[in-house]
């Protein structure tokens, strides 16, 4: 993510407003701020979104990310569509690659994710809250990998992240008819770990996010680490991978300050070393 400037035609102008980046205690908010085009992702909004990912991967006193979109509409309607109809030909694989870019620095963030849906998240949206941890929905969300009704499929990872999350067969269902899932049948594949109420929507994924920043952060960090590139590898590659990120979290102080925590029967107070 270091080279993020690198990776945009020096035409694409980088606009702050596009994505805002908000703080609160280790928390962090990064949202969508285009609720007029359905937070749909152009070139500019790909750059300063991907911009804030790389600054706050390098900022570990930040423990949760989350992802939502401005509005009560949509949460992302994916590539801006509008942008792509005038978009030179010789652009249009950039722009692939930077939607892709996208999906995989979210994915790799060293914090966990959690994508806040709101209203819809169609082709890249969907692709979008793939790419998080968690995911958390309002129950009138909307979700769809749509991109074969367009005459094109997903191209920013839906094809390899949803069959990983809800298996083959029902990826393909989704996938190959281009349909569209409410938050009931979405939560019943595990497309989505939570759904409630639109009005509860963001106090539940703060509260989500507020329990996993409770915890020791490098330990956090460890654990998403050793699920991401252990359950891709056969078993005994796995497990030598928990190994691995079970030996960065002893020698910790948080690792000591749980234990005299415990001891003294009292809330460990983390300090992310």
């Amino acid at each position: 993510m270091s080279s993020v400037q690198e990776d945009f035609p020096a035409t694409v102008p980088d606009q702050p407003e596009l994505v805002s980046c908000t703080r609160e205690g280790d928390l962090v908010t990064l949202r969508i701020e285009r609720p007029d085009v359905l937070n749909c992702l152009s070139f500019p909004t790909l750059k300063r979104f991907r911009t804030l990912l790389a600054e706050l991967a390098g900022d570990l006193s930040v423990r949760c990310v989350l992802i939502t979109g401005a509005g009560e509409k949509a949460f992302c309607a994916g590539a801006d569509l509008k942008e792509r109809r005038t978009m030179p030909v010789d652009l249009v694989p950039e722009f692939v690659r930077n939607i892709r870019a996208l999906m995989d620095d979210v994915e790799a963030l060293p914090q966990p994710t959690i994508a806040v849906v709101n209203g819809f998240a169609f082709g890249g949206g969907t692709e979008l809250m793939l790419a998080c941890d968690l995911r958390v929905a309002a129950d009138d969300a909307r979700f769809g990998l749509t991109e074969v009704t367009l005459a094109i499929i997903p191209g920013a990872g839906g094809t390899q992240r949803l069959p990983r999350l809800v298996g083959k067969s029902r990826a393909k269902d989704l996938i190959l008819t281009g349909r569209r899932v409410d938050a009931t049948e979405a939560h019943s594949m595990g497309l989505v770990n939570r759904v409630c109420p639109s009005a509860e929507l963001h106090d539940e994924a703060r509260a989500l996010a507020a329990q996993i920043a409770a915890n020791g952060p490098v330990a956090v960090r460890a654990a998403k680490r050793a699920v991401d590139q252990g359950t891709e590898a056969p078993l005994e590659a796995g497990l030598a991978i928990e190994a691995d990120c079970y030996a960065e979290v002893i020698p910790t102080q948080d690792r000591l300050e749980a234990l005299a925590a415990f001891a003294e029967k009292r809330k460990p107070e983390f300090q992310g070393r």
